[in-house]
């Protein structure tokens, strides 16, 4: 598959794992992607079990990411995880704004953004995702959310910056769900942040910065989503916690 923009495909695990049941999965995924070089491939454990991953994958193509980390430095922030912190094990990528944070911890495009100047102040790589509901998309206001996220999560970020960060078009009606947004509605989806990205910066910005697709991406419709022009990748959610189904979707996509 010949793109401009190498693909990028992150495996999510969210709160799943034990950190011997992640080593396990780290074995098995090293026998059949530790060499691939087509694809930047990223994976996602739990705090607890980064340590362990991060030693695990150091001989591998396989690139380590945290599902989260504080805006704030190190000091009084209880519970929390500072960009140093994740340093420490080699963390690469950073996701924000998962629309599972932004529903129940509430987060905010205001807290986004401060987390992704805080990632790139620290040299990590973050995976900022937006998208719509349901409601939202049936009400036909799927543009106007992901114009409000784009650019509140990427305020007073330079156009260098924005092209370090991968961008996540996550409809929120297809996490989990089983759904898939069909090829026409997630390209259009993406060629509009592509186009939003180009009116904020530039166009040099806008077809360097790497977009995303998240909700319920599968083997089976990987190669489709990914052949797409303006879809630049996947975050995979509850497919990236088997193995097998992980190192498909990533072997389809190439």
């Amino acid at each position: 598959m010949n793109k401009t923009r190498k693909l990028i495909i992150a495996g999510n695990w969210k709160m799943n794992k034990t950190v011997a049941e992640a080593q396990d999965m780290v074995r098995r995924l090293k026998i059949d992607l530790g060499t691939i070089k087509d694809v930047d491939m990223v994976i996602c454990p739990p705090f607890t079990a980064l340590a362990e991953v991060s030693k695990a994958i150091i001989d591998t193509t396989i690139r380590l990411g945290a599902q989260n980390m504080s805006e704030n430095n190190f000091g009084a922030h209880t519970g929390e995880i500072a960009a140093g912190m994740l340093k420490e094990f080699s963390v690469r990528y950073v996701i924000l704004g998962h629309s599972e944070r932004r529903q129940f911890q509430k987060e905010t495009n205001e807290l986004i953004c401060k987390k992704a100047h805080a990632a790139h102040a620290a040299s990590l790589k973050p995976i900022i995702c937006v998208g719509e509901t349901l409601e939202e998309r049936e009400a036909g206001k799927t543009q106007k959310v992901i114009e409000t996220q784009v650019v509140g999560c990427l305020k007073n970020l330079n156009g260098g910056q924005v092209m370090e960060a991968i961008l996540a078009y996550e409809p929120v009606w297809a996490i989990g769900t089983g759904k898939t947004a069909t090829p026409d509605q997630a390209q259009d989806v993406h060629a509009y942040i592509r186009a939003l990205v180009a009116q904020l910066y530039d166009e040099t910005v806008a077809q360097h910065v790497r977009i995303q697709y998240g909700g319920s991406v599968k083997p089976g419709n990987a190669r489709e989503l990914m052949e797409l022009p303006d879809v630049d990748g996947a975050l995979v959610g509850g497919a990236s916690l088997d193995e097998r189904s992980f190192a498909d979707i990533i072997k389809n996509s190439i």
